[in-house]
């Protein structure tokens, strides 16, 4: 550090370059934020034990400002809460499986394990420079075998329960990254990783059947009212619950019957043609031996070069079959289109089409001249359903053209039609979800092995309990080249079956990260237990995590599998509650020259270089001021030279206050009551508001205060106060000035507290304005009245002058702030 960062006072100067690793030594060697389990004895005692959390970092390279931002928010939770009598655990792990980690060692032309490796042990040294309060001794690592242990073991529990099993089916695959996608992680068509338009490839993979849990997902949002709004919302919109009926539809001439979900039965009579996916297993069985064969096989096949998202923007085509089915409400025949605007992955993979009320079903009758048959109406008034669809939700609507249902209003129509449907043996009442089951299979090397062999003469055999971990074996070539790479290593995949001792052969796809992620949580309260992945009675003492901190971007990804795995294992008897975490805290993004600031994207500002120049204590208070924390910012560089120039001051301000001491006695002088009135405003913030950048503000007010009035009595309160509320933010200069002014260990010592009695205010300052410009400050009573107010400022000599020889046309009076004259 120069000279000319270093913060000079009279015989002493603010050098963080020499303050900060010496804290940092000490906290590390008094093992300062380490929060043991108790002992047996005391454990489920958890009236004073919360547990603070951010999600844990890919390390697939070095932290840039966006953690900076998620760890700081933690560590001011953390340091708030311990001060104020919590036995505080906030551990810290690894996320080192999957696309991420492997992706960049590719990119350095490494071994996944050497660089994932490397970054952890570059990150570990960023977080102890920043001076985070992390309990070290619970660090774990996805990547590990002392880990994946436990991860495969979760495996076998669900497959037990039938919570995971393998299927063949047509699935996302990304070709950038040569692997298969949950739906989860395909936005708008494309890899939210990589960008890469997403198709569809047939393959037999390993799920998770998360959509058993799609009910209690939803029903027990209830016991999440800590969590943001905007989240629950993006869960329920995927998890999509939809309440319908399933209708049968028979192929004429035929005994097979294609059912169909709807959540509009009241529209049943405007279906007037049938449509399925080109995937529909059963397309290749209808045309079979018909004419429309070779035209309906060329559809199917060039569908499939389509992706999702080519399928729903071009223009509704498709081809018929030349069959038909009977509409079970009028027994009339509707022609059997293939068309690929209908997916098989959402419904049955078939449609009722009603083109006088669906806008895609509207475009297709028009392309191909198919009937369009009114059968909603709106109460009053007229609209031509062969120009334009009505598409309406409104409970308003009658039923038209509907047989014995005809004039019903829709709501009732819906009722009766489901009830005539089910005494027909037609269709019955169904709830369907969007939500589909969580697809774990991934065709690359880096990530945990599934625990599964398979045997000709057995099948499917899980690994024994006692035989994991399934060890990731060291392969020599793990690019992604359209199958797993562990497929070459035919060492470790000859193996014998656990059943029947016989010749068998290992799974080769690994599992989603996610998976991973889903438990880490769990991990971090027992993380050196070897006989378990966990004990219930210390995992049931700290959680569910009382506050969780991480990014919007991740609400339906791992927080809905987080979620999931919860639910299972508490309906195992694994865990004594329901949901993993009672509040959830998003933190906005940081932005970079106008992107997102991302690893993958390459635009990330590294807090190295700034620590250097400023040290970390001015990153820290820099990334939680630059505005609420919730919401998104642009990094700008010169924001940490303005909170250093503050530190700076503060350092000077404490100093010669604590020079100049003062007995205060029993006087409350005004710089007592603002003392009091910044602990009460710190306090309210953190604790109840959850908001993070007016307590900077407040204790910079403060400061500026304490620097007005020096001979003020209270000056040596107002500043050891200022510190300890600074403290959060800036640890290493708080514990520093805090030594400074005779004390020990600010960091255990009891959170300030404020007199409430000192609150109200006597007098503020009042602005005084003439035509919106400002002539004058002075200080009135709190008491005063408006007529008072307007007196007081018109008397004012500096303002006197701007009034002479003028008229007073109006006055606007702002309570507790401003007056403005406007003359003319």
């Amino acid at each position: 550090m120069t000279d000319d960062y270093k913060q000079k006072v009279p015989g002493d100067f603010y050098d963080p370059q020499a303050i900060e690793p010496k804290w940092q030594a000490l906290w590390e060697r008094e093992r300062a934020f380490a929060e043991p389990n108790p002992p047996p004895s005391e454990l489920g005692e958890n009236e004073r034990a919360t547990y603070v959390l951010e999600m844990l970092p890919y390390p697939s390279g070095e932290l840039h400002m966006g953690h900076v931002k998620n760890y700081t928010l933690g560590d001011v939770v953390a340091h708030f809460r311990r001060r104020n009598g919590w036995k505080v655990l906030r551990p810290m792990g690894y996320d080192a499986f999957g696309l991420p980690a492997e992706n960049a060692a590719i990119k350095e032309g490494g071994q996944p394990r050497e660089i994932t490796e490397r970054n952890i042990g570059r990150i570990r040294e960023q977080m102890r420079r920043m001076g985070w309060a992390i309990d070290w001794d619970r660090e774990i690592s996805t990547h590990t075998p002392e880990y994946y242990r436990w991860t495969q073991l979760l495996f076998l529990k669900l497959l037990e329960r039938g919570l995971a099993y393998r299927k063949e089916s047509l699935q996302n695959w990304c070709p950038n990254d040569q692997t298969v996608l949950a739906n989860e992680q395909v936005v708008d068509g494309r890899c939210e990783r990589c960008g890469a338009e997403v198709e569809k490839r047939s393959l037999e993979q390993w799920f998770f059947r998360i959509t058993d849990y799609a009910e209690a997902l939803l029903d027990e949002m209830n016991l999440l009212e800590h969590w943001p709004e905007r989240v629950l919302t993006m869960q329920r919109n995927w998890i999509g619950r939809s309440e319908g009926a399933e209708v049968v539809f028979r192929v004429e001439g035929t005994e097979i019957d294609l059912p169909v979900f709807t959540t509009r039965p009241d529209t049943l009579f405007g279906a007037t043609f049938f449509v399925m996916a080109p995937e529909h297993p059963l397309v290749s069985e209808l045309v079979a031996g018909r004419p429309e064969a070779e035209a309906v096989r060329a559809y199917v096949k060039q569908a499939q070069t389509r992706s999702s998202i080519e399928r729903e923007e071009k223009e509704k085509d498709g081809v018929f079959t030349g069959r038909s089915v009977i509409n079970p409400v009028n027994n009339e025949a509707i022609p059997i289109w293939i068309a690929d605007y209908v997916l098989m992955e959402y419904g049955t993979g078939a449609i009722m089409a009603v083109p006088a009320h669906d806008e895609r079903d509207h475009a297709f009758a028009r392309q191909y001249k198919l009937p369009i048959v009114q059968v909603i109406a709106p109460r009053e008034g007229e609209i031509d359903v062969q120009a334009e669809a009505y598409v309406s939700s409104s409970t308003d609507d009658i039923m038209a053209n509907s047989g014995e249902f005809t004039g019903l209003p829709s709501p009732e129509g819906k009722k009766k039609i489901i009830a005539w449907l089910g005494e027909s043996e037609l269709g019955e009442p169904k709830v369907t979800y969007r939500l589909r089951d969580w697809l774990i299979s991934r065709q690359r090397y880096w990530g945990c092995p599934i625990p599964v062999v398979y045997c000709e003469k057995c099948g499917v055999v899980p690994v024994p309990e006692s035989e994991l971990p399934v060890l990731l074996p060291e392969v020599s070539d793990f690019l992604p080249k359209g199958r797993s790479p562990l497929a070459a290593a035919e060492e470790w995949v000859a193996t014998t079956c656990p059943s029947c001792g016989g010749a068998a052969r290992r799974e080769t796809d690994t599992m989603d990260t996610f998976v991973d992620s889903s438990w880490y949580f769990i991990r971090y309260c027992d993380p050196h237990n070897v006989e378990a992945p966990w004990d219930r009675e210390v995992v049931d003492h700290w959680m569910p995590v009382d506050q969780y901190i991480g990014g919007i971007e991740h609400a339906i990804l791992h927080l809905m599998y987080a979620r999931f795995f919860t639910k299972a294992l508490a309906d195992m008897g694994l865990l004594g509650f329901r949901e993993p975490f009672s509040r959830l805290f998003t933190q906005g993004m940081i932005y970079y020259h106008g992107a997102k600031m991302s690893k993958s994207k390459g635009n990330v500002v590294a807090p190295d270089a700034m620590i250097k120049r400023y040290g970390a204590d001015a990153v820290r208070l820099n990334i939680l001021f630059m505005g609420p924390a919730d919401q998104d910012a642009e990094w700008q560089d010169s924001g940490v030279e303005g909170t250093s120039r503050f530190l700076g001051r503060l350092w000077r301000t404490v100093l010669e206050a604590a020079g100049a001491e003062k007995p205060l006695g029993s006087e409350v002088t005004p710089l007592v009551r603002k003392t009091h009135q910044t602990i009460a405003k710190v306090t309210d913030d953190i604790d109840r508001r959850f908001v993070f950048n007016t307590p900077i503000a407040a204790v910079m007010e403060l400061v500026n205060e304490i620097n007005r009035a020096p001979e003020d009595p209270g000056a040596r309160f107002a500043a050891e106060t200022a510190v300890s509320l600074i403290q959060p933010y800036a640890p290493h200069i708080a514990e520093e000035l805090w030594q400074r002014l005779g004390h020990e260990r600010l960091w255990i010592e009891p959170w300030p507290a404020f007199d409430a009695s000192l609150l109200e205010q006597e007098s503020f300052e009042l602005v005084v304005q003439v035509n919106g410009k400002v002539r004058d400050r002075i200080e009135a009573s709190v008491g005063a009245s408006e007529q008072e107010l307007v007196e007081l400022a018109s008397s004012s000599p500096r303002v006197a002058a701007f009034l002479e020889g003028k008229t007073l046309r109006k006055t606007i009076v702002v309570p507790r702030k401003l007056v403005n004259l406007v003359v003319g």
